[in-house]
């Protein structure tokens, strides 16, 4: 079970990630070392349902301002990620803690 967290990060609730629920669409921050069969196992295994396809997307590292910093320059350096977006068998749904964060 640890080895699959270290696989799924987090689930990405976002507007555009709670919008596209309606297609059985859900979106994770995934290990960057993960391959689209890691993932699609990991999903299965994790939340019990059928995943039918998985798009992944890198995203590169931005510079950021935290204005709370206390130095001259307050930029802030967020390392790469990568990004899955998992389709379902129609009918499936992901819960999380009993509850469906991804609907509204």
């Amino acid at each position: 079970m640890a080895e699959l967290r270290r696989i799924v990060r987090r689930p990405l609730i976002t507007e555009k990630s709670v919008g596209s629920t309606a297609n059985a669409q859900y979106a994770f921050e995934v290990d960057r070392r993960a391959n689209k069969h890691n993932i699609k196992d990991a999903v299965q295994r994790l939340f019990k349902v059928t995943v039918l396809r998985v798009n992944t997307v890198n995203l590169p590292s931005k510079t950021g301002r935290n204005m709370r910093r206390p130095t001259r320059k307050p930029v802030e350096l967020r390392g790469p990620w990568k990004k899955a977006i998992v389709t379902l068998k129609q009918g499936d749904k992901i819960e999380l803690g009993g509850v469906n964060y991804f609907e509204s």
